[in-house]
């Protein structure tokens, strides 16, 4: 992997992909972050060598350079999940590579179902801690030491600063941002109602399918991260209605906006 990762990083320094700071991972339905940027490059996920190809028909599947203000941001339109197949270790990869690029903050954003009863659709929810329900990790195996400490603390997997900054710059903006705490499962399935009744027992607020492993590798490599979710179906199982795909991703779109909009401040005042 080591090798992987120093071949990529090079091949995308020679497309002009330096400079950055910050980095944003855009979730399901969430892409209008782009709008934000002035774009300087974009490159398909297919033409990067040894990076997965998104196989969901909702996420684009496009790295992109460009700025915010003055400060440069590399955003990848459309992550991966473990649900297409996928080991752990190529899903975060790209965070791997974000970080030899230079990265030091990464915003991640995800679509997420509320399982607390106060979180209703289109809400935006500050990820404060999570729960991994993901049957692997994507730091098993890598105990060569290129890849540093395995036994990573997560006592405060989200960077307090970070945070602290997204609440500061949602009241700015008149944004409303409620808190809580991600589980992360394999999906691709939606969960019945027992395992709703199970994720919310155990402590979770919401309930979603990546992220998580994303934040592991983060902590792993140092670079500081904060995640956002959009509630997009509410979760109660004791009246729990049918959900399609495309209501979530209808839902994700009406709140892309705003939440674009609130990453886009927070890059703003980053500062550094």
């Amino acid at each position: 992997m080591v090798r992987k990762i120093e071949e990529t990083t090079e091949f995308l320094i020679k497309e002009g992909f330096t400079g950055a700071t910050t980095g944003v991972v855009l979730g399901t339905g969430l892409g209008e972050f782009i709008n934000e940027m002035k774009i300087e490059k974009q490159i398909a996920y297919s033409d990067i060598p040894n990076f997965p190809v998104a196989t969901v028909e909702f996420h684009k599947g496009q790295l992109l350079l460009g700025t915010i203000g003055n400060r440069k941001v590399i955003a990848m339109q459309g992550r991966f999940h473990y649900y297409e197949g996928y080991s752990m270790q190529e899903i975060t990869f790209p965070i791997r590579v974000m970080k030899k690029l230079g990265v030091a903050q990464l915003l991640l954003s995800n679509a997420a179902g509320g399982i607390n009863l106060d979180f209703k659709k289109g809400e935006l929810v500050l990820i404060e801690d999570h729960i991994n329900l993901q049957s692997e990790n994507p730091l098993r195996g890598l105990n060569a030491p290129e890849f540093g400490n395995r036994f990573v603390d997560m006592s405060e997997p989200y960077d307090n600063t970070l945070n602290e900054l997204l609440i500061t710059d949602a009241n700015t903006l008149g944004i409303q941002l409620k808190k809580g705490v991600y589980a992360s499962v394999m999906g691709p399935n939606l969960e019945t109602k027992a395992e709703y009744r199970y994720i919310r027992n155990i402590g979770a607020d919401m309930v979603g399918m990546s992220t998580v492993p994303e934040v592991i590798v983060a902590n792993h490599v140092g670079l500081k991260c904060a995640a956002v979710s959009v509630i997009t179906d509410e979760c109660d199982p004791d009246n729990l209605q049918r959900v399609d795909i495309s209501e979530i991703i209808a839902v994700a779109g009406k709140a892309d906006g705003i939440l674009s909009k609130l990453f886009a401040e927070v890059i703003n005042n980053l500062k550094s």
